[in-house]
């Protein structure tokens, strides 16, 4: 339902308090008094039928004897009389409610009965549902405090969602302390209805909003959740702190990668797709959220120290170093000025060290300074108490100091009395203050690599050498084939002939049902060979027995297969054993590797790249992506980890081939994204020699899927099915297809080809360029909430863009806006009317209802082009402007 009916929560004009009460320390006497003190606006009817009147309010029995239809109902009464109340909300049409009540699922059989009858209660008539056990919703700016919390924060720009009331309550008291704002405050309890993915959306797409603080226990709809994120990151940081850092899900894996790839693994992988920061305890969450409250993030990584007490300063620079920030040089124009302000014993360096005497001036000379200096990304200011300096005046002066302040500064007021009252001068100016250097450093940190994650979003893919054709019915095949088998399991000969299909390099490998067709195969393959057991019951071969390396001689071979299928039987004397698999035995590798992956029941499939071989787990060198991946995402996954380093070349090694290693990923994820029944794959080791890759083991467990191809992913794939060749009205032939990240040049070639005519109708302004942020935008889709298509010239070969078209749907998912352009040279040729009937074509297919665009009044050929689509022409909001609206269902 994503956002229908959330602005009658979070912007109500009547609300309906159910449980209301006189009765002192009760929360429905706690939940009218913060909206009476909170300053409400709009109508409030207590509901309660044991009271005439409740905080001097009329009140009623029930919400049936309501005069008005309320727009909330916030219910705080016995868990077991809820689905009777809510069934009085559905009734009267109440759009929202806040259940406060708790003994839902959490108190067992009997609360997921009570909550199962309040959800089939509520979706009678789309009744959305914050709760239930929770602590209510608090929003300064509309004066709302629906909720039991002891007290109402400031108004400010920050968005909280949390799943716990406690966590709730203690970053509300800090918010007190530390004089932080917020525009929406939400403990979202149980998530019987309203998940995170809708309010990420909400709240995300309120202008007032600049940053969103998740306090996350677990998850629902991930698939959402992640399309939210990724949308929202995109504009604003998104950080989060999820509890239950467990491995539990790793015990029972049948493969390196599911032993690796355990739950908490799994998240950090998936929150960094979304562009969320993910921090690890709520000291962290605290600080993140106090920076955010009050400085703009960090758009770089070089700091300046400023501080009176050469230790912490120490201290700092370390917290830098560990930390992976820079502390910038100073410049010699920055030397100079320093030199000419402070004595000669000053540091001479960063960080700068204005001396224990230094005084509330001399703080506001170094601050100017740098302020005027071109090389930081942010300041930390340190002071340390000293007898001949008043902390509270150092901070007064400094507030007046910073007011124009060119990017993010934070405090370190070290001790505790003394320096008391002017970390509270500072908190009130809107300077986050912090007790040590090292949790300032971390809090700039975490926001930092907000914006390398945005970089690396934004990041434009180099393109295949060669498309992806896989031989998809040869891969169906093998894979029917091992879902016949009670454990799933693929022989190694399949695993790698499955991963062959997708053109994933392997090496020759054969198989042989007794020694003399062993000795056979070894005589026309030629020596050394490995040999190793081949049997659907047998999971790990090295524990069996089942590995022989280095065989030299036929005696070798017939000795090898003895040895295994005794070692085999010994091993599991119910395992069926059909033989062994002969392969060359490829010497003097460069490096071994790990590459596989396992379907988390969550997120989907994961991929994990590591270093490989028998060590693999113990050495734990891993990173984790969620495909789909392309060579981008592929490339930075690898850069995670120490292997990385390693085929980077090293003591006379070749490097390793990094293109070859990127498609071999990007092969892998298609063949996850084609096949959700792949539950765990193991490519361990991939052997790299001669720079080039080479998967000489491969394990595959398949796994009947509940669910079709793309619909097991949360990343929503590539949508080939929309490629198609079309005919234009105008006898034009043009390939029409769904725009790739990798389209980022061919945008940039088509903007070049377009008349500032053309551009000033598209972007209703002079845009000159297309700079890498709007390449991103423009070239990085996801495909849940977006149709882009671009159109080529079916007739002149090559890809040569002639015209894009999209609809960017509304959050809701049911609306959605349009915009269409055709390079002047191909103008007139039926390209955009193509472009836009597919377009909308496709939004109908994906539930949406209605699609509109702005149009300008001068565009006569675009306003010509709606009209003969079926599109209404309205007045627009502004002057000169057209609306075209469509409703789909007339398509």
């Amino acid at each position: 339902m994503s956002l229908y009916n959330l602005d009658r929560i979070f912007d109500p004009k009547r609300i309906a308090v159910v449980g209301a009460s006189e009765k002192k320390g009760s929360i429905g006497s706690a939940i009218m008094g913060n909206l009476l003190e909170g300053g409400f606006e709009g109508d409030l009817y207590p509901v309660n039928p044991n009271y005439d009147a409740v905080h001097g309010l009329k009140a009623f029995g029930s919400l049936t004897q309501v005069e008005k239809v309320p727009d909330l109902a916030v219910i705080a009464t016995p868990i077991s009389t809820v689905p009777g109340v809510v069934g009085e909300c559905t009734g009267k049409g109440v759009g929202g409610s806040i259940i406060i009540s708790a003994g839902g699922k959490e108190a067992g059989p009997k609360g997921r009965e009570i909550e199962a009858r309040i959800e089939a209660e509520a979706r009678k008539a789309g009744l959305r549902i914050i709760g239930p056990n929770c602590l209510g919703v608090i929003c300064p700016g509309k004066k709302l405090n629906a909720s039991f919390a002891a007290h109402m924060p400031r108004e400010g720009k920050l968005a909280f969602i949390s799943q716990s009331g406690a966590i709730c309550a203690a970053m509300l008291d800090l918010a007190l302390k530390e004089n932080m704002g917020f525009r929406h405050f939400v403990s979202i309890g149980s998530m019987l209805e309203v998940d995170f993915g809708d309010l990420i959306d909400y709240l995300g797409s309120d202008h007032e909003v600049s940053s969103v603080l998740l306090y996350i226990e677990s998850l629902t709809n991930f698939r959402k959740f992640m399309s939210a994120a990724r949308s929202v990151s995109r504009t604003k940081p998104i950080i989060a702190l999820k509890a239950g850092r467990s491995t539990e899900g790793a015990k029972a894996a049948a493969s390196h990668t599911g032993a690796m790839a355990g739950e908490d693994a799994v998240y950090d992988a998936a929150f960094k797709r979304a562009g969320i920061v993910r921090v690890h305890n709520l000291e962290d969450f605290f600080d993140c959220a106090e920076f955010l409250a009050k400085q703009p993030r960090p758009m770089g990584r070089r700091l300046v120290i400023i501080t009176n007490a050469g230790g912490p300063g120490v201290m700092a620079a370390d917290a830098v170093a560990e930390q992976g920030l820079e502390l910038s040089p100073l410049s010699d124009e920055t030397m100079t000025t320093l030199n000419g302000i402070l004595p000669p014993a000053w540091s001479h360096a960063n960080p700068v060290d204005i001396l224990g005497d230094a005084s509330a001036e001399r703080y506001a000379k170094i601050v100017d300074c740098c302020f005027k200096a071109r090389e930081f990304d942010g300041m930390l200011l340190i002071h340390n108490p000293q007898a001949t300096t008043d902390p509270t005046e150092v901070a007064k002066t400094l507030i007046a100091a910073l007011k124009t302040k060119p990017y993010p500064v934070f405090t370190v007021w070290m001790g505790g009395v003394d320096v008391e009252k002017g970390r509270d001068t500072l908190n009130k100016a809107g300077f986050p203050t912090y007790d040590t250097p090292e949790r300032a450093v971390r809090a700039f940190t975490y926001l930092y690599h907000y914006g390398r994650n945005l970089e690396m979003l934004q990041e434009v893919p180099p393109k295949l050498h060669d498309d992806i054709r896989p031989d998809h019915e040869k891969a169906v095949k093998i894979i029917r084939k091992g879902l016949e088998r009670k454990n799933g399991l693929l022989m190694e000969g399949e695993s790698k002939a499955l991963l062959s299909s997708y053109g994933i390099p392997v090496n020759r490998t054969e198989q042989a049902s007794s020694p003399e067709e062993a000795v056979r195969l070894a005589q026309e393959m030629g020596f050394p060979l490995a040999m190793k057991v081949q049997s659907t019951d047998i999971v790990h071969k090295s524990e069996a027995g089942g590995v022989r390396l280095n065989l030299r001689t036929e005696e070798d071979v017939r000795e090898a297969y003895d040895r295994i299928v005794e070692g085999a039987h010994a091993f599991d004397p119910k395992a069926s054993v059909s033989g062994v698999t002969l392969q060359p035995m490829i010497q003097n590798s460069d490096y071994e590797i790990l590459l596989g992956a396992k379907m988390d029941p969550h997120f989907g499939p994961v991929i994990l790249f590591g270093l490989g071989g028998i060590f693999a787990e113990a050495l734990g060198d891993k990173s984790i992506g969620l495909p789909p991946f392309n060579r981008i995402l592929a490339l930075r996954m690898m850069e995670e980890t120490r292997a990385y380093a390693l085929l980077k070349g090293r003591r006379g090694r070749k490097a390793a081939d990094m293109d070859l290693l990127e498609e071999m990923v990007v092969r892998l994820s298609q063949l996850l994204v084609d096949f959700p029944e792949i539950a765990e794959l193991d490519m361990n080791p991939v052997i790299v020699k001669d720079g080039e890759p080479l998967a000489v083991d491969a394990r595959v467990v398949v796994k009947a899927s509940e669910v079709a191809s793309p619909f097991h992913l949360v990343i929503s794939p590539y949508p080939s099915k929309y490629e198609s060749m079309e005919l234009t009205s105008h006898g034009q032939k043009v390939f029409v297809r769904p725009v790739k990240p990798e389209d980022a040049p061919l945008f940039q070639s088509f903007f070049n080809v377009l008349s500032p005519t053309a551009i000033y109708f598209r972007f209703f302004s002079p845009v000159k360029s297309l700079s890498p942020a709007m390449l991103a935008r423009f070239t990085q889709i996801d495909y849940d909430r977006e149709i882009a298509l671009v159109a080529f010239d079916g007739e002149g070969g090559g890809e040569k863009m002639v015209g894009v078209a999209r609809v960017i749907a509304e959050p809701d998912g049911k609306g959605g806006e349009f915009a269409v352009i055709v390079g002047d040279p191909w103008q007139g040729r039926g390209i955009g009317s193509v472009l836009l009937k597919r377009c909308l074509h496709v939004a109908k297919a994906q539930g949406m209802e209605t699609v509109e665009g702005t149009v300008l009044a001068e565009n006569r050929q675009m306003l010509n082009l709606g009209q003969k689509l079926g599109f209404r022409v309205l007045p627009g909001a502004g002057a000169g402007e057209y609306k075209l609206s469509i409703d789909l269902h007339e398509l």
